[in-house]
């Protein structure tokens, strides 16, 4: 008994500590954001800007909101798609220091609301809109907005993203299409170009010149990317089980919340779509989830019975020597 009672006193004063002091460092160091719920509506933008632009949000969002009350017609909104499939394509190339995105699954991997704002205007509907101010620059995918301005226009063509460009979608795919253009991931072997190809060393010279060529291209697009963004966006190979999932789920959701300033868009990415990503992340940086999490309560059994064989070992033993 006076064994358990050390224990006791030991156990009660490290939980003390843990609980008073790492929660506190925590907050201080990574301040507490609450989600949105993958809610597209322009709450978090309105909260978080400047006075004087806050009425202009309000208008932009209530704009947003009427035409998701439109009728959309998929069949007009895939003529006036032609306008975006030009650069949305495989093989994009790189247009004011960012490659075009596929848009091969966006019905199904992002929000109806946030299709609309980015139609609209792209540069509010990813909240990066401090990135251009008073036009001293534009955004990649600004001339969009000048190509399609109808509220009705815009409403067929995400009315055709959700019809047809909302097939079953891979966790890779769906990385791919919202992260992989900025973020590379080395464990999935896929840079911002895409998978890394397979490629061959001459026999003569034990060179492999495909892949010097490749990872020039690589490097050529990561250099258009820093100077884009400010910084070269990091490898999501284990970001994982580096950041906590509120943390990531709150980041995506919403850049600007946990790193105001920062130059990462929004990706505005619906609930299948976050899972998608999620899964791709899992896959990728932290493949041994499913045995620990299947072996965990099996190890937990063990030392539970170990600990009572123990104790009646160690009471069989003491018997009559107290």
């Amino acid at each position: 008994m006076k064994e358990l009672k050390i224990f006791g006193i030991v156990a009660i004063f490290t939980l003390v500590l843990y609980w008073g002091v790492e929660p506190f460092a925590h907050s201080q160091m990574h301040k507490h954001v609450e989600g949105h719920g993958l809610v597209y509506d322009g709450t978090a933008d309105i909260e978080e800007t400047s006075k004087d632009k806050k009425a202009m949000k309000k208008a932009f969002w209530a704009d947003v909101k009427k035409i998701a009350a439109l009728k959309g017609d998929a069949k007009a909104g895939e003529a006036t798609f032609a306008m975006c499939a030009g650069c949305h394509m495989d093989g994009a190339v790189n247009m004011g220091g960012v490659t075009p995105p596929s848009l091969e699954h966006a019905g199904a991997i992002y929000d109806k609301n946030f299709l609309i704002a980015l139609i609209k205007d792209p540069a509010i509907a990813t909240n990066v809109d401090h990135k251009y101010p008073n036009g001293t620059m534009a955004h990649p995918m600004g001339s969009i907005s000048t190509m399609v301005t109808a509220p009705q226009d815009i409403a067929n063509v995400v009315a055709y993203l959700k019809a047809k460009k909302a097939g079953e979608v891979t966790p890779k795919e769906a990385f791919t299409e919202a992260c992989g253009r900025c973020h590379a991931n080395r464990y999935g072997k896929l840079t911002q170009l895409g998978e890394i190809p397979k490629t061959k060393s001459n026999i003569k010279t034990g060179l492999d010149i495909d892949a010097m060529k490749y990872k020039e291209k690589v490097a050529t697009e990561q250099a258009a990317l820093a100077d884009y963004l400010g910084t070269l966006p990091p490898d999501l190979s284990i970001m994982i089980r580096a950041r906590s999932e509120h943390f990531l789920h709150t980041f995506i959701e919403n850049p600007q919340s946990t790193l105001p300033g920062t130059a990462m868009p929004r990706t505005g990415l619906n609930k299948e779509g976050m899972e998608k990503v999620f899964a791709y992340l899992e896959k990728t940086g932290d493949p041994s989830k499913p045995l620990r999490e299947e072996t965990g309560p099996k190890v937990l059994l063990f030392f539970l019975i170990f600990t009572a064989l123990a104790f009646l070992w160690k009471k069989s033993m003491w018997k009559g020597h107290h």
